[in-house]
């Protein structure tokens, strides 16, 4: 990471208040074992906490946007999960029926194999044909790049894929492949997406300390699948920070 890079990471304002943490989580709710009374319960949840999404899976998608459609919590679903193995074709029509739902950020997988095979053509025309869905509807697109299945290399070139397209989010993880993603990740696709494309870190156990160091890295959303313990326990160094400064207010006066 070069002096430029420490620099951008040191003037980043540390997140400060309730809602500077819970506008960047989003809440996943895709394993397959849910039911839909959890989801229900989990989107209600979400509503009350203010997160800034709900990932759900597409066929809950209806029910998310009945809970959430008229609150600030964007529902947000997912294409060509978890594996992005399906053709364009079915990717495609997944992504805009999810729009036509009221879905307003959609995930989109890489196709990994023909990444790895070097078809980058397939591969950004893909992502190019979503962004238009997307952007069409007025709604987010993230690319997940699964880091953990690629070489930097390969990486470096999704990256500069997600800027030509202009893709709103690159996304480390489904959550479901072999590894999480690294810091030297987060550095690696800060450093090439910049400001054009902001980062979404998603995958492995995120704690209330590694978020606010993988936001001092540059990311502005976070995947997970239990926000609401990261809040309750910034809730409490809150207060604790209010209880500090209101008695240290007592000592001066």
């Amino acid at each position: 990471m070069d002096s430029n890079s420490n620099t951008q990471q040191e003037e980043r304002p540390a997140l400060a208040t309730y809602e500077d943490v819970a506008g960047r989580l989003e809440l996943a709710l895709t394993r397959p074992d849910l039911n839909e009374e959890q989801v229900s319960e989990a989107c209600h949840r979400a509503r009350r906490y203010g997160l800034a999404a709900v990932v759900v899976r597409p066929s809950d998608a209806d029910m998310a946007v009945r809970i959430l459609g008229d609150s600030p919590v964007r529902v947000a679903s997912v294409a060509g999960f978890p594996h992005g193995s399906s053709n364009t074709a079915t990717k495609l029509y997944e992504g805009r029926d999810l729009l036509r739902r009221g879905v307003r950020e959609v995930s989109l997988v890489v196709n990994y194999g023909k990444m790895i095979s070097r078809q980058f053509q397939h591969v950004e025309t893909e992502i190019l044909q979503m962004s238009e869905s997307c952007h069409q509807a007025d709604s987010i697109l993230k690319v997940i790049f699964e880091t953990s299945y690629l070489a930097e290399d390969l990486k470096i070139i999704l990256c500069k894929m997600c800027k030509r397209t202009e893709t709103d989010y690159a996304e480390t993880g489904t959550g479901y492949g072999p590894g999480s993603y690294s810091m030297a990740d987060i550095t690696l696709l800060k450093s090439i997406c910049k400001d054009a494309v902001k980062i979404k870190a998603t995958g492995g156990e995120l704690s209330l300390e590694s978020l606010h160091a993988v936001h001092a890295a540059g990311v502005e959303r976070f995947g997970t699948v239990d926000p609401f313990a990261i809040l309750d326990q910034w809730k409490a160094v809150l207060e604790a920070r209010a209880k500090e400064a209101a008695a240290a207010g007592r000592v001066v006066s």
